[in-house]
């Protein structure tokens, strides 16, 4: 009987237990059943041209580099695993702290407060404070101010004198840097009420601002 002088390669192993949908999840299950299939070929190989080492030592190599892998994948995902939850014990002690993350929305109650994050040093910055319809309440004028974050308080008074009531309010930041226009990233204040894990990120609930990342977290006030 002729047999192939030629061994299957473990990723040509993989790929036919895959279609005949009979691969199994064990890493010492892959091996058993690829040395098995090696031994029977070079059982059955013509004596008169045998299988050739270095193809061998190829088949061999690459079983190998499956399982090291797989093993690698597996301690990843239990390193990641047990971050997420070192992470979640961490975040659950900003619940009841204010942060300042990406976003517009401003909260007044008695009080108001938000930020900005400017690219660079900026001439002027000018904040606009609007109502639930758009209108224009109050401006403050914030003057020079570094490249960085900053976060600036609001009494809740009005450009005509007044007082705005207790809500929800949205900005605008402008930064002027001679004479030209230059990257101002709004700040909104959210404070923590909650942590939970969505999926691989981890989430802070907030009253202001609503579900946060924590890696979109620029301050913690």
């Amino acid at each position: 009987m002729t047999t192939t002088n030629t061994a299957t390669s473990a990723q040509q192993i993989i790929d036919s237990f895959n279609q005949a949908g009979k691969q199994t999840t064990s890493t010492a299950g892959l091996q058993d059943r690829f040395l098995k299939l090696l031994v029977t070929q070079m059982k059955n190989q013509d004596p008169l041209n045998p299988l050739d080492n270095a193809q061998v030592t190829s088949q061999l190599a690459q079983i190998s580099t499956v399982s090291g892998i797989d093993k690698l994948n597996a301690t990843l995902n239990s390193m990641s695993s047990s971050f997420l939850a070192s992470q979640s014990l961490q975040a659950s002690g900003l619940i009841g702290h204010a942060v300042l993350a990406p976003g517009n929305s401003m909260l007044l109650q008695g009080g108001g407060a938000a930020g900005m994050d400017l690219s660079q040093a900026a001439d002027q910055v000018t904040v606009t404070i609007r109502d639930s319809a758009g209108q224009i309440i109050k401006t403050i004028n914030m003057g020079a101010q570094e490249a960085g974050i900053h976060s600036f308080p609001w009494d809740g008074s009005t450009d005509t004198g007044g007082h705005a009531k207790d809500g929800a309010y949205t900005f605008q930041v402008a930064a002027v840097q001679g004479g030209k226009q230059i990257d101002a990233q709004a700040l909104g204040v959210g404070v923590v009420k909650s942590v939970s894990l969505g999926g691989s990120d981890l989430q802070l609930n907030t009253i202001g601002l609503g579900a946060v990342s924590v890696g979109q977290v620029k301050q913690i006030l």
